[in-house]
């Protein structure tokens, strides 16, 4: 059996000391122009001294125009550079594996926000977004290409694309949404164009110094399993790419795709060939037998978010008693302030998901 403290190596990048990473988690705590704020370096860097064995970012924006939410980090701008190398060094002296989220909302930015008409794969009336034209679409590549370097050159370990969950890289994979007729539109082939040519960028940019990881979601957003099955193969068989993050909203979760039927998410995705690749899942992992049994199905990263949230210490604890069970919510805003989670962050939570935090 494996367990939650073996170490986890990658074909690129330091080993995870342990298989638990915290998952990269919206908090709002930066400043309005992305730069870190000393609230988010103070809850960052509480998980990774409290032995996360990856310690990954919130969503970090690749482009102004493809802020998601208020506060969120930035790395857009050179002027974000010595926040990420402040925490990127905080991070590091713990022993962490260190990650930067690379993410750009697409239709899911508001214009409020960014101050100018979003963009998205094609024309999106429900939500006002606009077609990127081609050349703006290379402009995206380019800039996350760009985004990975400030992370390197900051200190970080590696970075992560947001591929998931409906953001721009989602919505160029979804046939639904992306009805391009050039070369990024189409087939599936045309439409993973740009979650490939990203990768392929960061890696001729960045050298082999620098991990690389991807985020998916194989659901939902119009996404299909048997597409992203096809993503996920192509991504292993690139080289390029060290952990592949399915984000499964819940790991038990039975697939409803024809074809696959009666199984779970985590064992479809579990069960494909991998190689050197490593695969991390998320969704409602709380106890630490919820971890085990994602470890036994041949997962190799437990990757926590809430509970996480309740503990910023999860794998310490647990490595001291093995009997240790967490928190459960709804939760005391002091329990959480005492956890690392700002007033603002604690809001967040409070307004976005109900029963959470106690009133």
């Amino acid at each position: 059996m494996s367990s939650p403290f073996d170490q986890v190596t990658f074909r690129h990048g330091p080993a995870m000391a342990n298989r638990f990473m915290l998952a990269p988690l919206t908090n709002q705590q930066s400043h309005p122009d992305g730069v870190l704020s000393d609230e988010e370096l103070h809850w960052l860097s509480l998980r990774a001294r409290g032995g996360f064995g990856l310690t990954m970012t919130c969503a970090a924006y690749v482009q102004a125009v493809g802020q998601g939410f208020a506060g969120q980090l930035g790395i857009f701008d050179d002027s974000h550079v010595p926040g990420l190398t402040r925490m990127a060094q905080a991070l590091n002296a713990t022993g962490t594996v260190s990650y930067v989220q690379l993410h750009h909302a697409g239709n899911r930015s508001s214009a409020e926000l960014v101050g100018a008409q979003p963009v998205c794969p094609s024309d999106d009336p429900a939500t006002g977004a606009r077609a990127l034209t081609t050349d703006e679409v290379q402009q995206v590549v380019a800039d996350f290409v760009v985004a990975a370097g400030r992370a390197q050159n900051a200190g970080f370990h590696g970075v992560e694309l947001h591929g998931a969950h409906g953001y721009l890289i989602c919505q160029f994979l979804s046939a639904e949404l992306n009805q391009r007729d050039d070369q990024y539109g189409g087939s599936l082939e045309n439409r993973s164009r740009l979650l490939f040519e990203i990768v392929d960028g960061i890696r001729a940019e960045c050298g082999e110094g620098l991990a690389l990881a991807v985020r998916l979601s194989p659901e939902r957003f119009g996404m299909r399993i048997a597409e992203i099955v096809e993503v996920y193969g192509r991504l292993v068989a690139s080289g390029k790419v060290d952990l592949i993050d399915m984000s499964l909203w819940d790991v038990d979760r039975l697939a409803t795709d024809e074809g696959y039927e009666g199984r779970t998410l985590t064992e479809i995705f579990a069960e494909l060939p991998r190689g050197e690749v490593r695969l991390g899942v998320a969704g409602k992992l709380h106890d630490p037998a919820d971890v085990q049994r994602i470890l036994d199905q041949g997962v190799d990263v437990a990757v926590l978010g809430r509970v996480a949230i309740l503990h910023h210490d999860y794998p310490n604890l647990l490595a001291a008693d093995p009997a240790f069970r967490p928190r459960r919510t709804p939760a005391d805003p002091a329990v959480l302030a005492a956890e690392g989670v700002s007033p603002t962050f604690v809001h967040y939570l409070a307004t976005n998901f109900k029963g959470f935090v106690a009133v």
